[in-house]
């Protein structure tokens, strides 16, 4: 009986020594991680708030700005329709060249404010920048204090901190793909 009861208690020393080092493997290997919500960060934040107004101020401007460009070419419109009986051929091809014009002055003035690297991408990056600049230090800050290993954002779906002491996979990453096109060229060669 003593026998069962050693081999008992060996069995259940063996069970809590095997359950300690689980859970210190677990917190060794246990990162802690947290997310942002950057949509309600813009919303809330002050300085945010104040840029975004600045932005749509400037937004409201030019589109008041293309809105009369717009409505100036409505008009030349209905006037050669309305006129086209009355006009000369030759005065007709003016008006039509007049029209024409205005439509591209149009496009241009569309294109230069909100085309692709337009005046109002450079405006938002000009204004936005520090603000964005801020919070990411916010963000750092948050991290480190805080000792998290890594922070996300739900609104982007990506990473927007990791903490120095993460090991960067990046060269790994591509070793390992160079290795692949190493052997996936080996095998077509022969």
């Amino acid at each position: 009986m003593e026998e069962k009861l050693k081999m008992n208690n060996w069995k259940m020393g063996s069970i809590l020594i095997l359950a300690t080092m689980t859970l210190l493997t677990s917190n060794a290997l246990a990162q802690k991680l947290g997310y942002i919500n950057s949509q309600q960060i813009l919303s809330q934040y002050k300085e945010a708030q104040d840029a975004q107004e600045q932005l749509d101020k400037i937004n409201r401007d030019w589109e008041a700005e293309a809105k009369e460009l717009q409505t100036q070419f409505q008009e030349l419109g209905q006037q050669l329709e309305s006129q086209s009986l009355l006009l000369s051929e030759e005065r007709q091809k003016e008006k039509q060249a007049e029209l024409q014009t205005l439509y591209q002055k149009i496009q241009q003035y569309q294109n230069e404010k909100w085309g692709q690297n337009g005046e109002f991408f450079r405006k938002q990056e000009e204004i936005m920048k520090p603000i964005y600049d801020k919070i990411n230090i916010a963000i750092k800050k948050v991290g480190e204090e805080d000792r998290y290993d890594f922070i996300f954002d739900i609104v982007a779906g990506n990473i927007v901190y990791a903490s120095p002491s993460q090991q960067d996979l990046t060269e790994l990453v591509i070793e390992e793909l160079e290795k692949g096109l190493e052997s996936s060229g080996a095998k077509s060669r022969n």
